[in-house]
């Protein structure tokens, strides 16, 4: 089954209009390659693929210069980070006048983690952030499955959750002994699961460096590595706190969350839908997927959280046209507005708050505050 994603092409094509080449990082496995491929599908006859997962191309691009220099068209490089050789060549590449090819890299880590990036194409290079499917591709009618699931293609389309739930154990454990290792990276595969699996049950709390580290028998600093490592390779999300102009003492760290819901319940070693409803951590598994619908949707380049010490806090602050938008999420039937919310709107400045649950109508609370159910996000954002 082919899902199409026409919100991420539109973002590369956009990407190609103003630099010769554009990065599509996101996590391994979910679905960079078959997008490159639809991207490709424009034109076929001027498109050339190398992965630098297969030796035969690796061979082929140890003389990048000769390999590529007479390429036009686009020219994909799949798992760019195993080959940081070639960003010198393709920094000379992207200068040539009138150059007659565009480079499509994709990558499963970060440019803070593929140096090559940030350093010889600073300013050559557009940045495409991909996850797992969305909303906006799978459909509102598929929320829950996509919420338990998580938006790896091969997780959500599984023919059974348990089938879903072994791919997801399978795609850890390789994560972690195979993938970590091949960016250099030589933290033991066990102490990141630890980690990892402490970083699920902390999902949607404020990052406290001390009480990881203590939990680790490691200092602070070891504790941030570990983070830094698993957000540069896209499993998590540290949402960075925003900081009003207001006589409140406000919190400076990120909030924490596991990016894809169906990771989460793999860490927490739930699978099915009651098992989830269970949980203690179901509220917060639904607020991670809210935020990562939403930042789907809207781009996650201006997204914040916000809490005060008094007590308000605010899910998601997210900036857009020039205006400041809040979302609480809310595991609930019937929300209605709660004083902190009130304080956000008015401390915040917010043109308009949206309260996110699983239900199926939407209705406003106040001039500027409103209901939206989960599967509307999509059209929110386009609308």
């Amino acid at each position: 089954m082919d899902i199409d994603r026409p919100l991420a092409r539109a973002r590369i094509h956009e990407a190609f209009s103003v630099h010769p080449a554009v990065a599509l990082t996101g996590p391994r496995q979910c679905g960079k390659t078959t997008l490159a491929r639809a991207v490709a599908a424009a034109d076929p006859q001027r498109s050339t693929f190398f992965d630098l997962e297969s030796a035969v191309d690796r061979r082929r691009l140890q003389a990048p210069e000769q390999a590529l220099a007479g390429l036009s068209g686009l020219v994909v490089i799949d798992e760019v980070q195993r080959g940081p050789a070639l960003f010198e060549t393709l920094r000379v590449l992207a200068d040539r006048p009138d150059n007659p090819a565009r480079f499509l890299l994709l990558g499963s880590a970060s440019p803070a983690l593929i140096t090559g990036i940030s350093e010889s194409l600073a300013g050559r290079i557009g940045i495409v952030d991909l996850g797992g499917f969305d909303l906006s591709e799978v459909g509102p009618d598929s929320w829950r499955t996509l919420w338990l699931r998580g938006g790896f293609p091969r997780a959500f389309l599984a023919p059974r959750d348990r089938a879903s739930a072994v791919w997801r154990r399978s795609f850890v454990q390789t994560f972690l002994e195979r993938d970590i290792p091949q960016l250099g990276i030589t933290v033991p595969a066990e102490t990141l699961r630890r980690f990892w699996t402490m970083l699920a049950h902390y999902h949607g709390q404020v990052w406290n460096a001390a009480e990881f580290a203590r939990a680790l028998g490691s200092s602070e600093g070891t504790a941030r590595r570990y983070l830094d490592i698993l957000t540069g390779a896209f499993m998590v999300r540290a949402l960075p706190p925003w900081f009003a102009n207001i006589r409140k003492r406000q919190v400076r760290s990120p909030r924490i969350y596991v990016r894809d819901t169906g990771l989460l319940h793999t860490l927490l070693t739930v699978e099915t839908g009651d098992q989830v409803a269970g949980h203690p951590k179901v509220g917060a598994s639904f607020e991670g997927f809210a935020v990562e619908q939403i930042a789907g949707a809207f781009g996650a380049g201006g997204m914040y959280f916000w809490a005060t010490h008094g007590g308000a806090e605010l899910d998601l602050l997210v900036m857009h046209g020039g205006k400041r938008y809040g979302f609480e999420c809310k595991l609930a039937d019937a929300p209605g507005t709660t004083r902190s919310m009130r304080v956000a709107l008015n401390d915040l400045e917010l043109e308009h708050l949206w309260v996110i649950y699983p239900g199926n109508e939407a209705y406003r609370l106040d001039d500027r505050i409103s209901v939206l159910p989960i599967a509307d996000i999509p059209a929110l954002a386009s609308g």
